[in-house]
């Protein structure tokens, strides 16, 4: 009765589906949580690269069975997921700033920005050494730009700028990572690789498919893009 905001029961199915077990009652989310040991367990494990599914059997091995854990495998994937590797990626995106600044100490023309969310995780990152910088000038008349999507702990999408010089080789031109692939974020990375390059637009731009790279491209500069196909 949503005028009142009650429920009139008119239909009592006493029938189950399945027999209830009120003596397994500990494996309803509610029950369900992790110890102070097993959740340090799991941040050494995956410290060191133990798969999630190789920890969760430790527990049960130990355990002697699934019944006696008082949590599911699932609980440890969201306490993976929400609290360590949250953590270390915060941690990860201090010390690659540290790393970055660090290059910039030791060679002035290494060029970087960063961008970081509110969380002080990654949203997005170009760089590009002296040696970048100098083969554009001589081999940025046309660029590939191609994305990788990175299944990593970070989910980051890796970019690369690729010239290719006289001997026919690729030489790197630029490096990127973005969180996000939409228009914003590869607009973002375009006009900060355009500052890097001193402002110079390539002729022309070799990149797949993806409407956003297109569209953050045309926004940016003005050049011909060529698509490839993949």
């Amino acid at each position: 009765m949503k005028d009142v905001g009650l429920w009139t029961i008119s239909k009592v199915v006493l029938n189950h589906s399945h027999p209830c077990y009120p003596n397994q009652a500990e494996m309803l989310k509610q029950h369900r949580e992790l110890s102070m040991f097993v959740r340090r367990t799991i941040e050494t494990h995956e410290e060191v690269r133990i798969r999630l599914s190789k920890t969760y059997q430790s527990f049960v091995a130990a355990a002697g069975s699934h019944r006696e854990l008082g949590f599911i495998e699932k609980d440890v994937r969201k306490y993976i997921t929400r609290e360590v590797r949250n953590i270390s990626e915060k941690d990860d995106a201090k010390e690659f700033g540290k790393y970055l600044v660090r290059m910039k100490e030791t060679n002035q023309n290494f060029f970087f920005e960063l961008n970081l969310e509110g969380d002080h995780c990654i949203k997005h990152v170009l760089w590009a050494d002296a040696r970048s910088k100098n083969a554009f000038d001589y081999f940025g008349d046309v660029v590939s730009f191609d994305t990788t999507y990175n299944t990593n702990r970070y989910n980051l999408v890796l970019g690369s700028f690729i010239g290719v010089n006289h001997h026919g080789q690729s030489t790197l031109l630029g490096c990127a990572l973005v969180k996000n692939e939409d228009i914003q974020s590869f607009k973002w990375l375009f006009e900060c690789w355009l500052r890097c390059m001193g402002g110079k637009a390539p002729k022309g731009i070799l990149t797949d498919q993806c409407a956003s790279i297109q569209r953050a491209i045309k926004l940016c500069m003005p050049t011909t893009i060529h698509r490839r196909c993949i």
